[in-house]
């Protein structure tokens, strides 16, 4: 499905002029960043321009103060105006109160006549001028209320003549031709005049937006088009002029000008309104912006939603899923798409669509039993819930080929682990192409999953360690388990009838339960992490480091709660420690914590690229590498699995690799490498860490937070199992 050609133009302010904000407004395809010259000093736009341009590549566009006059500054932002009361309007700067203010640009007093009436601040306030003297206007308050500064103010019944730009402006615009900018918006466009006005300063390749926020622009709107690039409705300013009741048609004849004419059209105002202070918008919000854009809108201009709104980079996303959703219209979607819930603006599942394999009504009385450990029930378990997608079964021999020489199916998608049934010589004569066969967990008569036979075949298991491993060393666990199974293997799909039972069962996320849960908390851009061990410090370290580096919304903690070797943390142990983490020190709002219930191969690069591939099956974006990840021993290079990524290509995860993390005494922190050399490192190895527990004592707090070193003394005091036996 195509996206449509549509924009998304985001204003600038406190909130958004941050690293973090721009990097993910690069990412979420903003194309324009607004700086508003009605809300920036003059002074502070040279750094404005250059602090967004050192930092993200999307163009920057200056909009112009214009031909409107505005409140000045108010003691805290804002002032009462009593209504009956009269209040001086100063040309010189005054200490504003309730009956002393300023208009800006302060000359403007000698265009406002006796009589006028004049609406302050969107209606908030009606005022009549009774009289005047040289250097001030005198009001009477005629409906009283609160007024903000830096609001408009419009002279009703009557055109008060100004100057298409401000001295601000075109100083502003000078500064941002030495800067290279060259997206200009011209604010209360009234003819075409103001707009050759405008060009006279800029550069003949510069694109000019005109705004059409006045009764005169829209009746102009033809002459101001043919000189204009785009033209952008602000919808709040044209309803000071226009009754609210009367937007939507204007709206829609403006954008249906525009179409006719070939001049891209953008919209603004009150998009988004409710999300200034609220994480979600309203379900009008959300109408309007979908038939505007359904209307023809080329894009969406988010104004006080991104520049002093709480959750900026959550409006971008909100008016993207709304372009996403223009692309569903023609196509229509099914019931079963509606319950699912997520976000297209996560990553795709790994070959485009999650494998649902679940069939819980299977009648098994004309199946062939087959009993099994469960390792293979765990796999048929991944592979029906869509963590090993796009496979819907085990491999026959065409896909172990393709996979151990090639790193690919035979369909061209990336995929680096053979996902096998190994059974005996014996047990594979028995068995023919085509029979159903019920998979029964070892020394029990439960039937967990079906198997339907596609092909039997064996397979010279010093080669497949080989291919899988790197090696055929008995020492090596991996080794060990495949040698310790047949040599014949068991190929077709697979459908599970029930779920294996587990203790961490609330734990164990399934793909499309993580994809929804990052869907409701807004995360698109979420980094996951692998791991078969408690927290400590280093861990959390390169946790806190991609989360941050990497401009992420969240972090997925993945930790695997199978089978395991001997020495290894117990699941138990590790989902506490992380519990611990979630409920003290994590930030909050930011981490999810899942189990997942498989078993490590120790396979080094390759697995490292499937743990990978799982995790962005359940909605992660990027995925944390360590030095010998997934590996044991010393089978693999340290760098070997960050070699295999670079050999794959993009596989739309992105893998984020970390060397050996150091404590270094002197700067109190975890590095890589630093200045002060290794003299001051400290580095304390898993296993060293374990041997410290195991003899009752605490590690170091560098090395382990303290309340998860008690954490673990004390399940050990209590005669726990903490570590497998």
């Amino acid at each position: 499905m195509e996206k449509p050609n549509k924009e998304i133009l985001c204003t600038l302010g406190p909130a958004s002029l941050n690293d973090h904000v721009l990097a993910r407004l690069e990412d979420l395809g903003v194309s324009l960043l607004r700086i508003n010259l009605s809300h920036t000093k003059l002074e502070d736009i040279s750094d404005v321009i250059q602090y967004v341009q050192n930092r993200v590549s999307v163009p920057v566009c200056l909009d112009t103060e214009g031909a409107q006059i505005r409140t000045g500054d108010l003691p805290k932002g804002k002032v009462i105006l009593q209504e009956n009361n009269t209040v001086y309007v100063h040309r010189q700067l005054v200490f504003p109160d309730t009956y002393n203010i300023n208009f800006y640009p302060p000359d403007i007093i000698d265009l406002l006549a006796v009589g006028d009436f004049i609406s302050i601040d969107f209606n908030s306030v009606l005022a009549q001028v009774i009289s005047r003297e040289s250097n001030r206007l005198l009001l009477r308050i005629l409906t009283g209320g609160t007024v903000s500064q830096n609001k408009a103010v419009n002279v009703l019944d009557r055109d008060v003549k100004m100057p298409v730009l401000t001295k601000k402006d075109q100083k502003a615009l000078k500064i941002g031709a030495d800067l290279g900018i060259n997206h200009v918006a011209l604010s209360f466009a009234n003819q075409s005049s103001d707009v050759d006005e405008l060009r006279k300063l800029l550069a003949t390749e510069t694109f000019v937006i005109s705004k059409i926020e006045s009764i005169n622009g829209f009746m102009n709107i033809e002459e101001i088009a043919s000189k204009s690039d785009a033209l952008l409705i602000d919808r709040g300013d044209l309803s000071r002029e226009v009754n609210i009741e009367k937007i939507p048609i204007l709206q829609k004849k403006i954008i249906q000008y525009a179409k006719k004419s070939g001049v891209k059209i953008y919209v603004a105002t009150n998009l988004l309104e409710s999300m200034v202070t609220a994480p979600i918008p309203t379900r009008a919000e959300i109408n309007d912006i979908f038939n505007t854009l359904n209307d023809g809108a080329d894009g969406l201009v988010l104004a006080a939603e991104t520049a002093i709104g709480s959750y900026p980079v959550d409006c971008v996303k909100m008016v993207s899923k709304m372009i996403h959703q223009l692309a569903e219209l023609p196509h229509g979607f099914s019931t079963k798409e509606l319950r699912r819930k997520g976000s297209f603006l996560m990553v795709e599942p790994h070959g485009g669509a999650l494998v649902d394999r679940m069939n819980g009504h299977f009648d098994i009385k004309k199946t062939k039993p087959l009993r099994v450990d469960q390792t293979v029930l765990l796999n048929a378990e991944q592979i029906a819930l869509g963590t090993f997608s796009p496979l819907e079964g085990f491999m026959n021999q065409k896909e172990v080929e393709s996979v151990l020489h090639d790193y690919h199916l035979p369909n061209g998608i990336v995929w680096p682990l053979p996902i096998i049934l190994q059974v005996s010589k014996e047990t594979a004569s028995e068995l023919k192409k085509g029979d159903t066969i019920a998979l029964i967990l070892e020394n029990t008569d439960d039937a967990y999953a079906i198997l339907n036979l596609e092909d039997v075949y064996s397979y010279d298991l010093d080669e497949m360690c080989l291919g899988t491993f790197g090696t055929n060393d008995s020492r090596h666990p991996g080794v060990q388990l495949l040698k310790k199974r047949g040599g014949f293997f068991l190929g077709g799909g697979i459908e599970l009838i029930k779920r294996l039972p587990s203790e961490y069962k609330c734990y164990e996320l399934t793909p499309r339960q993580a994809r929804t849960i990052f869907g409701n908390k807004g995360w698109s851009k979420v980094v996951g992490f692998h791991t078969r061990n408690v927290i400590h410090r280093a861990h959390e370290h390169i946790q806190m480091t991609a989360l941050k580096d990497y401009y992420c919304d969240g972090l997925f903690v993945h930790p695997v709660v199978g089978p395991k070797k001997r020495g290894d943390y117990n699941a138990d142990v590790i989902l506490k420690s992380y519990e611990l983490m979630l409920n003290h020190h994590y930030p909050k709002g930011k981490v999810l914590l899942g189990a997942f219930q498989n078993y490590a191969r120790y396979s080094g690069p390759r697995e490292a690229v499937f743990t990978a591939l799982c995790r962005k099956n359940f909605g992660c974006s990027h995925f944390i590498i360590g030095r010998d990840h997934t590996g044991v021993g010393n089978y693999y290079e340290p760098d070997a699995a960050e070699k295999l990524f670079e050999k794959l290509g993009n596989i739309d995860i992105i893998p984020i690799f970390f060397n050996e993390q150091y404590y270094c005494n002197h700067c109190k922190t975890y590095v890589e490498q630093c200045e002060h050399g290794k003299d001051y490192y400290l580095n304390i190895r898993g296993t060293e860490g374990r041997r410290i527990l195991e003899s009752k004592k605490y590690p170091p707090e560098w090395f382990m937070r303290r309340d998860v070193s008690k954490l673990i003394l004390d399940e050990l005091k209590d005669g726990k199992n903490v570590f497998v036996k």
